[in-house]
């Protein structure tokens, strides 16, 4: 039985201002269980926002996933990766819904996009259905949840876009009900000495301040003597009252003396910003440390539209022999607030610790474009590559460049050109540009071929050199042995691996029609369901041919027998 949209889960609480331009009980559950979630709106992401509201399936794949209203399947998307299996909904008023990481679609759908499939021969696909062709009523079962694509467990990934700036909306703004009267967790608290003489406590870098819990409630940060233009960040998270997940907050708000220097929240983003978040967060400490600080004064490199108040961009400029009271006020979207107080000294003292500034032969101007010559590779940074000016760290190397390192956030893609006239033209065909991870594994990047030209493009700072792959990958049956009978079997389900450049392709036939493999690389493994039907014969002759990304390719072959 359904659950009502309005149930006892619901936390009475009045979400106010921005949220009441949003229609309340207009769309439906997208599940029939609690809403319980495993990321929330705008959490902070590798190089992004999140986009919507993971839902968790109760550990479980294979829940009905309803349409929240009536309207017409505008996008249906099938991939490796990200989304995985995604339907986009449009709706009459205005809105269009998104749910993503799907195990399947319902029987409609499902036949629909399997025809596009086969027709392609391709289980990656995308398709833009005409409005009105795959028309879909209010809780109807549009598809089942899933864990395919990016997913790191089975869940529900759930969106609300408008129809006209397609930019995503929080979903809890529409009055989907959450259990949540936990307030959010604060991990560190962080000071930034911004100007040229400007000093935290002794100290012309970034430090991290001591806070203590009042009895109130309240957190009190130890006393902070400063000077100068100065900032703060902090890092922490959100917890829903039903889930240990560590999600995101939804809004900062910063006062000094009373009065607002910044606040934002988590309302609405455009995707064409959404990269912008490396200016959000500090992201020299997330390389380093893999913590996102959220800054809260806004860098001149940040073209974010989140802010909703902001005075000297959030900064704070303190003058010797005056005091100063910044709080900082954080929130989740249900108004469970932590209230920071960080009292401040305007006082001028000898530093400890000067402002400490990596120098290097080459210097970075981030509106310019530039370009190096390391020897075993160039490389070509276009202008608005990076967010600031800098030094960069390049080491040259007649095998191997390094390209500075992770502590510097990447814009826009830059070019890596290696020259192989010195390898023999034989091996070029197996040759590839590798990115050297931090355990020293080599991964594959997409490399361009021109004669004795080898080109990536990429927004990933390292170490790059030359790999050879001449292994090809490796198949193995995982539910069926040779000339077994499978007639009770409802699919048939294969591993398959490659040791260095990875999978690039593969394809399956049976007596020599093509069939739809589903791939899983989170488990290596391409899956065929019996239910499409393709082969009515007894002897049923399997062939699968899988290729890596340098070409290296392995076919394998089995007959098993089906009534």
């Amino acid at each position: 039985m359904r659950l009502p949209l309005f149930s006892v889960f619901f936390i009475a609480l009045t979400i106010v201002n921005s949220q009441d331009k949003y229609p309340k009980n207009v769309f439906a559950n997208p599940l029939d269980i609690p809403l319980v979630l495993a990321g929330t709106f705008g959490e902070l992401r590798s190089n992004h926002f999140h986009a919507g509201i993971d839902i968790k399936t109760q550990r479980r794949q294979g829940l009905p996933v309803y349409s929240i209203a009536d309207g017409t399947v505008t996008r249906i998307k099938i991939s490796h990766w990200g989304y995985g299996k995604a339907i986009y909904v449009a709706h009459p008023n205005g809105y269009n819904s998104v749910y993503a990481h799907l195990q399947k679609f319902s029987p409609e759908i499902e036949a629909y996009i399997k025809k596009e499939q086969y027709r392609k021969k391709s289980y990656q696909v995308e398709v833009f259905p005409d409005y009105g062709e795959l028309e879909v009523k209010k809780e109807a079962v549009i598809a089942y949840s899933g864990n395919t694509g990016g997913s790191s467990g089975p869940h529900l990934h759930f969106e609300i876009r408008s129809s006209v700036t397609e930019k995503p909306t929080n979903p809890l703004f529409y009055g989907y009900e959450v259990r949540d009267a936990t307030n959010p967790t604060l991990v560190g608290l962080f000071g930034y000495p911004l100007s040229e003489n400007a000093q935290i406590n002794q100290n012309a870098n970034k430090i991290q301040l001591n806070f203590t819990k009042q009895s109130d409630g309240t957190f009190l940060a130890d006393k902070v003597t400063a000077l100068g233009t100065i900032g703060f960040g902090f890092n922490g998270f959100d917890r829903q009252d039903m889930a240990e997940n560590k999600n995101g907050v939804y809004s900062v708000k910063q006062t000094v003396n009373g009065k607002v220097h910044s606040k934002y929240k988590f309302e609405t983003f455009s995707f064409g910003e959404t990269r912008y978040i490396n200016t959000l967060i500090d992201y020299a400490h997330f390389g380093k440390f893999k913590q996102r600080i959220q800054k809260c004064f806004k860098d001149e490199t940040n073209k974010l539209n989140i802010y909703e108040s902001l005075y000297l961009d959030g900064k704070i400029l303190v003058q010797e022999g005056f005091d100063y009271k910044v709080v900082l006020e954080i929130a989740d979207i249900m108004n469970n607030t932590i209230t920071v107080v960080i009292p401040v000294e305007g006082k001028k003292e000898s530093l400890k610790r000067e402002k400490k500034i990596l120098k290097t032969d080459n210097y970075i101007l981030a509106n310019k474009p530039n370009s190096y010559d390391l020897d075993a590779a160039k490389v070509y940074f276009p202008p608005s590559t990076f967010y600031n000016d800098f030094f960069i760290d390049l080491e040259k190397g007649a095998d191997t460049v390094t390209i500075h390192n992770n502590t510097v956030a990447v814009h826009r893609n830059f070019t890596i050109t290696f020259d192989t006239d010195k390898f023999p033209k034989e091996e070029h065909k197996r040759l590839f540009i590798a990115r050297i991870d931090d355990k020293g594994n080599l991964r594959h990047n997409k490399t361009y071929k021109r004669g004795n030209t080898f080109t990536t493009r990429t927004k990933t700072l390292g170490s790059y050199t030359m790999a050879k792959d001449t292994v090809a990958p490796k198949i193995r049956p995982k539910n069926f042995k040779p000339k077994e009978w499978l007639s009770n079997y409802r699919y048939l389900s294969l591993k398959i691996t490659d040791d260095l450049s990875g999978i690039n392709t593969y394809s399956a036939t049976i007596n020599g029609n093509w069939v739809l493999m589903e791939y899983e690389p989170k488990t290596n493994t391409i899956t065929y369901n019996f239910d499409d039907k393709i082969e009515n014969e007894t002897q049923c002759d399997l062939k699968v041919v899988v290729t890596d990304n340098v070409g290296n390719s392995t076919t394998f072959e089995q007959t098993f027998f089906r009534k």
